[in-house]
């Protein structure tokens, strides 16, 4: 199949904008002098102004034409997230420049010389002329490129657009308002050391409410209160939302009444009554794997549960109710020796004679693996399994009640404790191209049908976003799988490609 031509000079250009760049990220700025770091930095700039139109004017195209959706993606963003392995943030703003271009063509092709506006002043600009009414804004973009093409700077194009806005203005107040929501938007992110974050923009009647809610919160608790003003108000939200969850005053969600869910590792429950040095060795080692878990529920979105520890998690848990769950992790290095034995033993035919075994292919090893896993799982499992030793003998009589069943065999009804346990472990939508749904917008599926057999358990369900879910798999036909090591995937319904979660298998 011959490539198009159009397709193959856009791949040689960027072929030649990397090796450009490749030369440029390998030259020492030091040897440069400052008048060549100056050119260096100024021709950037107008590359990057070129590159944001030329990205988005083909990211446009790209969700025009719903591309994402061979490779079962809802949305180019969830697209952009996991093929090209940028950030939410910085999917959601090559998306932002996709719908700017078809706005504002003539900011585009102004951005697109890459010496008229950058693209930050460009974003700005947009931003200006967005708050005017359609029928107005073609003509304040001309206005705003033909002054910023005749040297006007970012304050003399800021005075311009606001005497373009107030001129828009209706002569009656109050007509043309509008009833749109752009005014007002909230986001709270979470980082990876469990932090959250959060950035706004209010209306004036939610700024004044916000506050006067933490002015009369946050005020000085005596002399010993060495608080800062950004921390005192951060105190104040904090007990504002404790005083309206315990108020009862929130609406339910999902039938159930509204609740707070925090993770608090055994680590840190052992902690709190001390112990020997082996055991703080041990709790040191939890710590740091528990870290890791929350910098990644805070990438995936998780549960939305808290990730606890220290002082923090000792104050949730002293009269929370508390429920004790065993993991474990695969060592990969014993599942090495364990393949290598299995490979060894296949040696032999069932006479006992030495016979001359096939090559183990790539798919068979793979196999094998998930096999053995399963196998490992089953044998620690169950009431007298390890896992059940454990939790009885190491949490106390408080936490050592009677295990709660985790596969009720073929049932339609997926029990409290089933779905507690498969939200805990997957935390998103686990389809194996990437998903970034948390686990309240997703849905307990079984991989294997009750209709073929299947069973309700923890091993036979697994969490999917109601797009992956009911389009991906019900709809499109799309087969999905899990295995025991913890991967996924997902096979289209002619056959022809499958999404891995994890990396291709290794070769034999």
């Amino acid at each position: 199949m011959s490539t198009p031509p159009a397709f193959a000079s856009a791949r040689d250009a960027l072929a030649m904008v990397r090796a450009g760049l490749g030369y440029l990220a390998d030259a020492d700025p030091a040897e440069m002098a400052a008048e060549g770091q100056a050119e260096c930095l100024q021709e950037l700039e107008q590359v990057g102004s070129v590159a944001t139109a030329a990205r988005a004017w083909i990211l446009a195209a790209f969700t025009t034409g719903r591309g994402y959706s061979a490779d079962a993606d809802y949305s180019p963003r969830a697209w952009l997230i996991h093929k090209t392995r940028v950030t939410k943030g910085a999917a959601a703003g090559y998306l932002g420049w996709a719908r700017r271009v078809a706005a504002h063509p003539q900011i585009a092709a102004a951005l697109a010389e890459g010496t008229v506006l950058t693209e930050s002043m460009a974003r700005t600009v947009c931003g200006w002329t967005d708050r005017l009414s359609q029928d107005c804004q073609q003509a304040a973009d001309e206005i705003l490129v033909a002054a910023a093409r005749a040297g006007a700077d970012q304050r003399a194009l800021a005075e311009l657009a606001a005497e373009i806005y107030a001129r828009s203005l209706p002569d009656t107040p109050g007509d043309g308002s509008q009833d749109g929501f752009d005014d007002r938007a909230v986001r709270v992110e979470t980082t990876f050391d469990g932090a959250g974050v959060i950035r706004g923009d209010l209306t004036p009647e939610c700024a004044a409410l916000v506050g006067v809610v933490l002015d009369a919160l946050s005020a000085p608790r005596g002399a010993e209160d060495t608080r800062t003003r950004d921390q005192r108000y951060h105190d104040a939200l904090h007990e504002a939302m404790d005083r309206l969850v315990a108020a009862g005053l929130l609406p339910e969600r999902a039938g159930q009444p509204v609740k707070a869910w925090v993770h608090a590792s055994l680590a840190e429950l052992r902690a709190m009554d001390g112990g020997s040095v082996l055991q703080g060795e041990w709790i040191a080692a939890v710590r740091v794997r528990w870290a890791a878990a929350r910098g990644a529920a805070s990438v995936s979105g998780g549960d939305g549960a808290a990730w606890l520890e220290g002082d923090a998690a000792r104050a949730a848990t002293c009269d929370a109710t508390v429920i004790p769950v065993v993991t474990g992790q695969i060592d990969i290095g014993v599942l090495d020796d364990l393949v290598e034995l299995c490979v060894t033993l296949a040696g032999h035919g069932p006479s006992g004679q030495p016979t001359m075994p096939a090559p183990l292919t790539a798919q068979a090893r793979e196999m094998l693996e998930h096999a053995i896993i399963g196998k490992a799982v089953d044998l620690v499992s169950g009431p007298g399994g390890l896992a059940s030793f454990l939790r009885t003998g190491q949490l106390g009589a408080r936490l050592a009640g009677p295990s709660l069943p985790l596969d009720v065999g073929r049932s339609a009804e997926i029990p409290a404790a089933i779905r507690r346990a498969v939200i805990l472990r997957d935390q998103h939508c686990q389809w194996a191209g990437g998903c970034d749904q948390p686990a309240a917008a997703c849905e307990v599926h079984h991989l294997t049908h009750l209709a073929d057999g299947g069973t309700t358990s923890v091993r036979n369900c697994g969490l999917y976003c109601f797009f992956h879910h009911h389009i991906a798999i019900h709809k499109w036909g799309w087969t999905v799988a899990m295995h025991p090591d913890g991967t996924t995937t997902a096979r289209s319904p002619d056959g022809t490609k499958t999404l891995r979660s994890h990396g291709p298998p290794p070769r034999p």
